[in-house]
């Protein structure tokens, strides 16, 4: 195995391919009700009530005249849906017949599974809606290149979803309008027979008003709030619209240029691109990673930090000259952070004691070196969800909940100009659309940096997933990506601007603010599987800032020309290949608007 992966960057690629052919197990059990769907066995000859991307009617049926023909090609897996109403907190059941090589069957950001059975074999799983879902959707499609598959007897058996007789409809999802320091304006469209609307953040009601917009007041600064609205009459109130979210005004600025050049330095170790010394790195980098603090044992949280020795590092600074050298960066306005973890610094805060102990000794290595902040580069199986843990904006496992604590006791104590930054894999984010791991039945590893993310996203800085050391990824267009090309940077991070739906727990993440985000990129071909190259990154970048050059996607997060800039894995590799990742991107990012 390549040294760098083996100290750097490891991912469950196994388990990410796993999860996306093989899908998750759901809870056994149906509500017992009629079908759902429309023309679900085909026999109106036509696909009438469902969209497909590459499919026609065929005579290959197992019962009636007609069936399902998907032909997936080498960039279309073929895929059919249809989206029903469904009554919240209901148990549902989906199942088809099929015959390919292979099919898959699911529901959209919940289970699936599939079959490569060359006769007609009935797929099946089940799931329950979250709490404010009012729609699902089913899904079936091949796989690319793999030819033409075939479905009938389509099922989705529960009952049908809609508002009980004489209450409102839901609102449509609101619009934000003018945001300040402590409001947020929100306007909706009108519902027949609605007298009155109500405003929720949670729980919580912020507003009722007869009309179809609301200012929500009294919110403190820089604070991101995610709102539902609901229509109420005599007869009594709808269910919830689509979630809303948007961020006040009033954040600290950070210090960083409007797009930033991130790039982590092997401080501890020579990773076999060679020690460059900190006064070496190049201006170029305006955030500067230190790899890695580890932890003395998997649970103790105490995080310890030194310089590469003498015997692997022969070139290695005195401990005197790295921290001068730290502070001539800083004064010209560059970042230093320790980035805990990497793939050998598992860090798993299961105690209060350990949470403790990371707090204490992560601020010791930041006063010792006299740094900017941190990056949490949490890697294997650092982090995890417990069976049942499945709202990740309130999680109950030990080391989400001790690593959110130490995380705001860390900003607390350094007030507001503390940088923290993220450089998750997109196993622990955006494969949380399709898979959460605390409910269960798969990888308990899925999405489990979602509830991190959100707890700390009004004093994250940047988050830069890492778009590498991957497998393909379902992206918000319900198509898979694969890393290495303009598309995997655009479809990834529109996920985390837009925000979606985690699994099939009924919550929406939230997206960040554009400022927020950047992606990551191995900075050669040695760094790490999934290099980019230059001209390919800079397509991804002119879609996602400028909403130009897309091929083909649609953002549904709109274009972010704040999009804060790119991170790499790593300043060293870069300096071994001749500086070719700084020397393209820094100016490309620079010229950005």
């Amino acid at each position: 195995m390549n040294h760098v992966l083996v100290r750097r960057r490891g991912i469950a690629v196994a388990a990410v391919l796993a999860l996306t052919a093989g899908g998750l197990a759901a809870a056994t059990g149906s509500a017992n009700a009629a079908n759902l769907l429309v023309n679900p066995g085909f026999e109106a000859g036509n696909l009438t009530g469902w969209s497909c991307t590459s499919a026609s009617v065929a005579s290959a049926a197992r019962t009636g005249s007609h069936a399902l023909a998907g032909n997936a090609t080498a960039s279309d897996n073929a895929r059919c849906t249809q989206t029903v109403s469904v009554v919240p907190n209901t148990t549902y059941e989906v199942s088809a017949w099929v015959r390919g090589n292979p099919v898959y069957l699911g529901v959209t950001g919940g289970p699936s599974t599939w079959t490569g059975a060359t006769a007609y074999t009935r797929l099946s799983v089940s799931f329950t809606t979250g709490a404010n879902q009012t729609t699902a959707q089913l899904y079936l499609h091949g796989w690319y290149g793999s030819g033409t598959y075939y479905a009938d007897d389509v099922s989705f058996d529960g009952p049908g979803g809609g508002p009980e007789p004489g209450v409102p409809a839901a609102p449509g999802r609101p619009t934000t309008g003018a945001v300040t320091n402590n409001s947020i304006a929100l306007s909706w469209p009108a519902v027949t027979d609605a007298t009155g609307y109500r405003v929720y953040e949670g729980t919580t009601l912020r507003a009722t008003t007869s009309g179809t917009s609301a200012t929500v007041t009294g919110l403190g600064s820089c604070e991101t709030h995610t709102f539902t609205v609901t229509a109420y009459n005599a007869n009594g109130e709808s269910a919830r619209s689509p979630e809303a979210s948007a961020t006040t005004t009033g954040c600290v600025d950070s210090g960083l240029p409007k797009h930033a050049l991130i790039g982590y330095l092997h401080t501890s170790f020579a990773n076999g691109s060679g020690y460059v010394r900190m006064a070496d790195v190049p201006d170029a980098w305006d955030i500067i990673n230190l790899a890695f603090g580890e932890p003395t044992s998997v649970t103790s949280g105490d995080i310890r930090f030194s310089l590469c020795p003498v015997a692997e590092c022969p070139n290695v600074e005195s401990e005197a000259e790295f921290i001068a050298a730290v502070r001539a960066k800083q004064a010209k306005g560059k970042k230093v952070l320790i980035s805990i973890g990497g793939q050998n610094g598992q860090v798993q805060l299961t105690t209060t004691a350990a949470r403790d102990r990371f707090v204490s000794s992560v601020s010791a290595i930041i006063d010792r070196y006299g740094l900017d902040g941190l990056d949490i580069d949490f890697e294997g199986h650092s982090l995890y969800l417990n069976r049942g843990d499945t709202d990740f904006r309130n999680p109950t496992t030990p080391v989400i909940v001790n690593l959110i604590s130490a995380l705001k006791s860390l900003k607390a104590r350094y007030g507001s100009r503390f940088i923290l930054t993220m450089a998750p894999e997109t196993f622990f984010v955006q494969v949380g659309y399709q898979f959460y791991g605390g409910a269960g039945g798969g990888d308990n590893r899925t999405g489990s940096y979602l509830p991190v993310i959100h707890a700390m996203r009004d004093a994250l800085t940047v988050l830069h997933v890492q778009d590498y050391n991957s497998g393909p990824v379902m992206g918000l267009d319900n198509q898979y990506h694969t890393m290495g090309g303009a598309d995997f940077h655009i479809a990834m991070t529109d996920m985390v601007k837009a925000g979606f739906t985690v699994a099939s727990t009924g919550h929406r993440f939230p997206g960040l603010r554009e400022d927020q985000i950047a992606f990551g990129v191995p900075a050669a071909v040695s760094a790490g599987n999934g290099h980019t190259a230059p001209a390919a990154v800079h397509q991804a970048l002119n879609c996602l800032a400028r909403n130009q050059n897309c091929g083909g996607y649609t953002l549904r997060g709109g274009a972010s020309p704040a999009i804060r800039g790119l991170m790499t894995w790593s300043i060293n590799w870069d300096r071994y290949y001749g500086w070719e990742f700084q020397n393209s991107h820094e100016p490309f990012l620079n010229a950005l608007p």
